[in-house]
């Protein structure tokens, strides 16, 4: 990771929901998320977070790396119909080594819909998957 990736860094993000997104699509196996409301899956606000965030990263990342998420607090406050766009806004709180330190905000376009922290953690992509085919392995 490059020494530009600094606390203050920040980064507005925005999608368009799409039925697949919704609660429904999240587990399609599970009757009970089967009967429920086609609104925005928490699962999948989860990822246009971790979206943003990555978009924030990307140019602070050395050739090889990338960052995983490793710790998501949320507080999901409203619905969100499929087709609605979304917008997040992340904040880089703390640099520490490796790991990164997130706020953000998520609104749709009739207000907000949620807020929390988030951490990330960079990482060698070719380390990583050898540690992953190592755990495959075993």
């Amino acid at each position: 990771m490059k020494k530009t990736l600094l606390p203050g860094l920040q980064q507005t993000f925005t999608h368009r929901v799409t039925d697949r997104q919704t609660v429904p699509s999240l587990l399609p196996e599970s009757a009970i998320f089967a009967g429920m409301p086609h609104v925005l899956a928490t699962g999948y606000l989860v990822g246009l977070i971790e979206w943003g965030c990555m978009e924030a990263m990307q140019p602070h990342l050395n050739p090889g790396e990338g960052s995983v998420g490793t710790m998501i607090n949320l507080t999901h406050t409203a619905p969100t119909p499929s087709g609605m766009k979304v917008t997040i806004n992340v904040k880089c709180t703390a640099v520490e080594d490796r790991k990164t330190a997130w706020e953000f905000e998520a609104h749709d376009e009739k207000g907000p819909i949620g807020s929390g922290t988030h951490e990330r953690f960079t990482v060698n992509w070719d380390r990583f998957k050898g540690k992953l085919e190592g755990k495959k392995a075993e």
